[in-house]
């Protein structure tokens, strides 16, 4: 459920019109609704009760302070991948304590931020990782809290580019080493295993991984709280499905989710710790554009936007699908025509939909790509020297700019003239 719908013929995010939007703001433009990011916050975390649960928002989907200072204010912690998000993340007012990083290329410096920042744990990611860390700790004169990410190598019967759980991909130690490694932490002068974590990959729609990679992870508790380990926390991860195409999709309902959860993890006495991203943002936000032009081709009718592949990259990079919708409602009896939506981008790539089955279309017309709240603003880029778009945040009938359009004048600023041209 999201809080972007039609009234009277036009949609509106929450309590604002969308094309009052576009004429304030302009397009392309990302909008994101309080309502439904509070409302998918609450959602995932309310089937563990008053179980010891720690929901942290997976930055990665979308970093925006304002989208994370609304979580903060619902009790979310952060996972982070790099120094810039841990930044983000004390920024915007989520304590340190609530605060995992993850990722497998930690540097020494991104360590230190985090030790004298207090962070919850230290998700490591390899042996060589754990014995940097060790050393970074140990001049800092500080217990790095470690849990290490084990790979229970699980096929999560997703996209081969956002799998991470399977023995091929670069992310956690093998599960049969796991053993050998918390033996390791043992040995080091300034680590502490404080849990294990589990992460097999992003946009799973079927619970079946889920269990089996849960299965794995919980009797590995019991194996290293028998070799002496004080296992207190379970970080379970992320990678809970959203529907991007109702049609083709139905991803398990967080209760379900939250039903496997309880099933392994419930008895252990552990601290459960989660990392949704998509889930939370991905249909809390949408993108807005343009059409500029429709052109007719011999078998096919391109619907040119004034967005482009720079600023939503899902659909080029991983041929993910997003739903299209006009923003003036068309009538029920449209002829309905198969289109191809298309950017700018001097790219074939730069490709949106192909064939989709579209009302008619003129150019000034508005569109929406749904579920774009998730992997949209954070993946944009500046190709072809087209400037980064804004983000709108509503709140019932109000509505903020939360990052402004970046000017021409600013994107060429960034570069460094030498003195000698």
């Amino acid at each position: 459920m999201d809080h972007f719908n039609y009234r009277d013929g036009e949609l509106y995010a929450e309590d604002v019109a969308l094309r009052q939007i576009a004429e304030e703001v302009g397009t392309p433009v990302y909008i994101y609704s309080t309502a439904t990011l509070q409302r998918h916050f609450r959602v995932f975390k309310q089937p563990y009760g008053d179980m010891d649960v720690l929901v942290c928002f997976a930055m990665k989907a979308n970093s925006n302070q304002a989208v994370l200072k609304t979580l903060a204010a619902e009790g979310a912690g952060a996972d982070v991948v790099s120094g810039g998000e841990l930044t983000r993340a004390l920024r915007a007012g989520i304590p340190a304590e609530k605060i995992v990083f993850s990722g497998v290329g930690k540097t020494r410096d991104e360590m230190r931020m985090a030790l004298d920042a207090g962070i919850c744990q230290f998700n490591v990611e390899s042996e060589a990782e754990l014995i940097t860390l060790s050393e970074v700790a140990k001049e800092e004169g500080k217990i790095a809290p470690v849990s290490m990410r084990v790979n229970p190598d699980v096929d999560a019967k997703t996209h081969a580019k956002i799998s991470t759980g399977l023995a091929e991909n670069k992310f956690g130690i093998a599960w049969q080493k796991a053993q050998e490694v918390y033996a390791l932490i043992k040995e080091l002068p300034a680590v502490e295993a404080v849990g294990i974590d589990m992460h097999i990959g992003s946009q799973l729609t079927a619970l079946t991984p889920f269990a089996e990679a849960f299965s794995r992870i919980a009797d590995l508790v019991t194996a290293l709280r028998e070799k002496g380990h004080n296992i207190k926390h379970l970080d379970l991860g992320g990678g809970l499905g959203i529907p991007y195409d109702p049609d083709m999709e139905n991803p398990p309902e967080p209760e379900a989710y939250g039903e496997v959860v309880k099933k392994y993890a419930s008895d252990l006495g552990c601290k459960l710790i989660f990392e949704p991203g998509r889930m939370i943002a991905g249909n809390a936000g949408i993108l807005m554009s343009k059409v500029e032009y429709i052109k007719q081709g011999i078998d096919r009718r391109f619907v040119i936007l004034d967005a482009a592949m720079n600023d939503l990259a899902r659909p080029a990079l991983y041929d993910a699908f997003h739903h299209i919708e006009p923003v003036k409602q068309p009538r029920k009896d449209a002829d309905m025509t198969p289109s191809d939506f298309v950017g700018p981008v001097c790219e074939s790539g730069d490709t949106f939909a192909k064939d989709r089955m579209a009302p008619p279309l003129s150019a000034g017309d508005l569109i929406i790509f749904r579920s774009s709240g998730a992997y949209g603003a954070v993946m944009a880029n500046s190709y072809n020297s087209r400037a980064l778009v804004p983000e709108v945040l509503v709140n019932g009938n109000k509505m903020a700019v939360i990052r402004k359009r970046e000017t021409i004048d600013e994107l060429i600023a960034r570069d460094i003239v030498p003195d000698w041209l």
